[in-house]
C-alpha cells in the first residue's frame, strides 16, 4: 500500500481538505442588515454545508486509500471526489455573495489542489490496472 504513489496524492489529498478547517479561502468586509461592517474570514466551518462538504471530501480520500486491493473502485471514488470537491468550491464561491469587498486569501490554493491530487491519485490507480491487466494477458 504505501508503495504506490498514489496513496501520497490520497494522503494529501485528506490532508489537504481537512486544512480548510484551518486555513481562510475568503476574507472581507460583510455587511448584515441594521448592523455595521465587519471583517469575516470563510473557512471550512463557516457554515454547516461547508462542514459537511469538506468532511466528506476528506474522509473520502481516506476511505478511498484503503481500497487498494480494488482498483475499479478507487478510481470510482477518486473520481466522486473530485466531483464532491467542485461542490465543495462552489460552496465556498457562493458564501462569498454576501461580502461587500474583499480577497481571496492565498490557501484557497489549498482548496484549489484537492481535486488536483484526486486527479493523480486516479491516473496512478489506473497505471496499475493497466500493470495488472497486462501480466493477467502474459499468463
Amino acid at each position: 500500500m504505501l508503495q504506490r504513489i498514489q496513496t501520497i496524492w490520497l494522503l494529501l489529498a485528506a490532508v489537504f481538505s481537512f486544512l480548510g478547517f484551518k486555513f481562510s479561502f475568503y476574507s472581507g468586509a460583510f455587511v448584515e442588515t441594521g448592523s455595521p461592517e465587519t471583517y469575516k474570514n470563510i473557512t471550512g466551518i463557516s457554515s454547516i454545508p461547508l462542514i459537511i462538504g469538506t468532511t466528506a471530501v476528506g474522509v473520502l480520500a481516506l476511505v478511498n486509500l484503503f481500497l487498494f486491493k480494488n482498483r475499479p473502485l478507487q478510481i470510482k471514488l477518486s473520481i466522486a471526489g473530485i466531483a464532491l470537491q467542485a461542490l465543495v468550491l462552489f460552496l465556498y464561491y457562493k458564501e462569498t455573495s454576501g461580502f461587500v469587498r474583499g480577497t481571496f486569501s492565498l490557501t484557497a490554493i489549498v482548496q484549489a489542489l484537492v481535486p488536483f491530487f484526486f486527479l493523480l491519485a486516479a491516473k496512478g490507480i489506473s497505471k496499475d490496472e493497466k500493470i495488472i491487466k497486462e501480466s493477467d494477458r502474459l499468463r
